[in-house]
């Protein structure tokens, strides 16, 4: 209610008013006020008025998202482009596929499970860690296909709509809802963390939901934003079985393998959107692409908690920085990546004044990124080792640096 709060912080307090017309305030003191108070009120009324028209040229930025949506959906250019990278039910693999089978006799199931954990004892702590956080955000799914209903243009309204945006939010919630199942059977059973603290780490998360992108119902924002997780997820799942397959682990290898050939999938999808925008509208989307950078790709569990450590989040991305399973290198390398890709530096007549300084800003920020990392190695590089103790593993120290 911005008119509401303009008009509050314009009405003089009582204080002010009894300092204005007190006797013992001399006619020039009280015109100093007088005057003081009108500069002031003319500045939020400025600032009430600059919100409006930002808000308003969002408004108008969000329909014409909006618009492109539709007619990607109404030309069959999603039905053609992206509905193909999802795998039939029939032919996907499900959980069940990469874990014990309880199908067979009692002897063999204890046989697979004994051969699953230990295999498993010999993964450090390390990167259970970073399974588990993993995990946790795989786990938030329900607030990730909510954000997605919020997108204009290709919300699901009914729940089973049948335009193409609606199947393709579907289907990705149905991939994406093994990779949790799977990760989240693999842990139980392996017996190297304390669950009932992994649980209530994803109920909390869950509870709290996220903070991702700037303008949640931008389409722009949205595309851009889901290539970004998707490639991260990706590359943080690739490097976990890497490590896995080192360490021993074929089973846990090849669970973290098919859930990063999954995530490629997904990007592949978000980016052949983003770049059929960037075709369509390219001064909007470099505006988009800047103000998502901006705003920095958080992942999803940014506000994860175990309902002891406030800062878990901090402690698990020291921990995979550490480890190698993604480090801020990996978010520079990606920005390049989508730099290049959508052929942003290319742009030209099209762009706008603001476009153009967008796309300085972006074609500027894989080098910043660059320099900000080694300063923050080196600076790293000179601070004491340090562990933190994680709930997950019950209690256990693992080293953040």
């Amino acid at each position: 209610m911005p008119g509401l709060m303009t008009m509050m912080a314009l009405a003089p307090s009582p204080l002010s008013v009894k300092r204005c017309f007190s006797s013992k305030e001399t006619p020039g003191t009280t015109m100093l006020l007088l005057t003081k108070r009108s500069s002031s009120s003319a500045h939020l009324l400025r600032r009430s008025w600059a919100r409006g028209a930002a808000t308003a040229t969002a408004t108008t930025a969000i329909r014409d998202e909006q618009e492109l949506m539709q007619r990607l959906d109404e030309d069959g250019w999603v039905d053609r482009h992206l509905l193909p990278l999802l795998t039939p039910a029939e032919e996907a693999w499900q959980p069940a596929d990469l874990l014990p089978s309880f199908s067979a006799s009692a002897d063999e199931q204890r046989s697979q499970v004994a051969e699953l954990q230990a295999r498993a004892a010999a993964v450090p702590d390390d990167l259970l860690v970073c399974l588990v956080g993993n995990m946790i955000t795989e786990e938030g799914l329900p607030t990730y296909m909510s954000m997605g209903n919020r997108v204009a243009g290709a919300s699901d309204a009914t729940g089973c709509d049948g335009h193409a945006w609606a199947r393709w939010l579907r289907g990705w919630t149905a991939e994406e809802n093994r990779h949790g199942d799977l990760l989240n059977r693999y842990l139980y059973l392996c017996g190297r963390v304390d669950m009932r603290q992994v649980e209530r780490t994803v109920h909390h998360l869950l509870r709290r939901g996220m903070r991702a992108i700037p303008r949640p119902s931008s389409p722009y924002h949205s595309l851009i934003y889901g290539a970004f997780q998707e490639r991260a997820t990706f590359v943080s799942h690739a490097r976990t079985a890497g490590r896995a397959s080192r360490h021993g682990d074929a089973c846990l290898a090849k669970i973290c393998g098919v859930i990063a050939a999954d995530e490629r999938r997904h990007e592949a999808g978000y980016t052949k959107a983003s770049a059929r925008a960037f075709e369509t509208d390219p001064d909007g989307m470099v505006r988009a692409l800047a103000a998502v950078m901006r705003a920095k790709v958080t992942m999803p569990g940014e506000l994860m908690t175990d309902g002891r450590d406030e800062r878990l989040f901090d402690h698990f991305s020291a921990v995979a920085q550490r480890s190698g399973v993604y480090t801020a290198a990996d978010y520079g390398d990606m920005v390049e990546h989508f730099v290049r890709r959508w052929k942003v530096a290319e742009l030209g007549a099209d762009l706008s004044g603001e476009g153009r300084r967008a796309q300085d800003y972006v074609c500027g920020l894989p080098r910043k990124v660059r320099r900000m990392e080694e300063l923050a190695h080196d600076r790293a590089a000179k601070m004491e080792a340090q562990s933190v103790s994680f709930s997950w593993v019950f209690d256990r120290p693992v080293r953040i640096r």
